[in-house]
């Protein structure tokens, strides 16, 4: 379930709630009761380390050498 982070424009406090995609701009109270809350931008930072699949490795570097490549020059 996603987290939406929101600031209270009373008493400027930050806080977040777990709530379904569907329910994203419903408003939300902040802890202290007030009502005048701000849903904040958020982003997301994927951190981590995969291992690399046959289709995520880099292609082949090209021949070098020659005025063009190595292609002309022989």
């Amino acid at each position: 379930m996603p987290t939406y982070a929101y600031r209270c424009r009373e008493c400027t406090t930050t806080f977040e709630v777990n709530r379904p995609m569907t329910e994203a701009s419903t408003p939300a109270a902040c802890p202290e009761g007030h009502d005048d809350t701000v849903k904040l931008l958020t982003t997301v930072a994927l951190t981590g380390r995969s291992t690399p699949s046959a289709a995520a490795s880099p292609a082949p570097a090209a021949p070098a050498g020659g005025c063009c490549g190595g292609g002309c020059c022989g």
